[in-house]
């Protein structure tokens, strides 16, 4: 389960006052209209880079397939058919 904590793990010991600020500055800095615009680029970019991944994950396991032979069943020896006593 993706929480909070671990979106924000690569950022260090942030608490909520700093998050707090870095997003205002973020409003500051784009402003309120701007802000609308790069979230609606950044899930393009990510669902972009998802189907890219997709396609590679399917690519690989197609190839995987392709490559793998066809697994026989082992051949009985036909000259040890006697039962034994």
């Amino acid at each position: 389960m993706i929480t909070l904590t671990t979106i924000f793990a690569f950022l260090g010991n942030l608490g909520g006052p700093e998050i707090i600020l870095i997003v205002l500055f973020v409003l500051l800095f784009f402003g309120a209209k701007k802000i609308p615009e790069l979230a609606r680029g950044l899930g393009r970019g990510i669902k972009e880079f998802q189907s890219a991944t997709k396609e590679i994950k399917d690519e690989i396991q197609e190839s995987v397939k392709e490559d793998k032979p066809a697994l026989k069943p082992p051949v009985e020896n036909q000259a040890n058919t006697e039962p034994t006593k």
